[in-house]
């Protein structure tokens, strides 16, 4: 049987790198439940602490997540204390298509992601960035 998974991402600041992965992916963030944050607040379930105000809107601290507009897949971005450190031990590969990867690199560059360098083997070729938090990926 097949099992469905997430991708979880650690993160400074899950909320902005949320957003940029969903706009970089085409993707949509998930949107708060403002009513259950506050009812889990209210009944003990968890501090006032555990939330903040994010876009005017009221979102759990240390967590966001976006989906796939379609498939409802979905990336949570969850809040860490300690600094990234090293490579990345897992990393996403964004296939736009030959013919769009060049203008994809460019576009993420001017939105704050970090170039690291280039990749072939064989005839297969990729670029290596970073995003706004250090975490790299590869678009090829």
């Amino acid at each position: 049987m097949p099992i469905d998974f997430q991708v979880t991402v650690d993160a400074a600041d899950p909320h902005p790198l949320a957003d940029w992965w969903a706009e970089t992916l085409g993707w949509r963030v998930e949107p708060s439940d403002e009513q259950f944050i506050r009812r889990m607040v209210a009944e003990g379930h968890a501090p006032e602490s555990a939330t903040r105000h994010y876009r005017g809107a009221l979102v759990w601290a240390e967590g966001a997540a976006i989906v796939h507009p379609e498939t409802g897949r979905r990336m949570l971005f969850q809040q860490v204390a300690e600094p990234k450190a090293g490579k990345n031990r897992l990393h996403l590969d964004l296939r736009p298509g030959r013919e769009h990867a060049a203008a994809l690199v460019e576009a993420l560059l001017a939105r704050g992601a970090t170039f690291l360098h280039d990749g072939r083997q064989g005839p297969h070729t990729w670029v290596t960035l970073a995003d706004p938090e250090g975490n790299e990926f590869c678009v090829g």
